[in-house]
């Protein structure tokens, strides 16, 4: 299949733009195996709290994240499943190439 519509390459570079940072490919990673909310994922992620929000919140606004309030609490979830496939599938084979 040829794709002739720039509208695709530029939403598609967009998308890799939002995830070109380790600590974004970690949250997203950390959210595969479930919602979690920002204390949950600094206990697993090491950064600041600022940090950990501003990465975020590029995620959500890319639509890679989607997010939900619980009382005084923010659970962040994967809203786009293909992506979460792709960023596993290629740092599960880096993993494997670095053995």
């Amino acid at each position: 299949m040829e794709i002739d519509d720039d509208s695709v390459f530029d939403s598609a570079a967009e998308l890799f733009r939002a995830m070109a940072a380790p600590l974004r490919l970690r949250i997203i990673s950390a959210l595969c195996s479930g919602e979690k909310n920002v204390s949950e994922l600094l206990a697993v992620i090491s950064t600041t709290q600022p940090n950990m929000s501003q990465h975020l919140n590029t995620l959500y606004q890319a639509r890679i994240l989607g997010r939900r309030r619980e009382g005084v609490s923010i659970y962040y979830f994967i809203a786009n499943e293909t992506v979460a496939q792709m960023c596993t599938t290629v740092c599960e084979r880096i993993a494997a190439e670095q053995r």
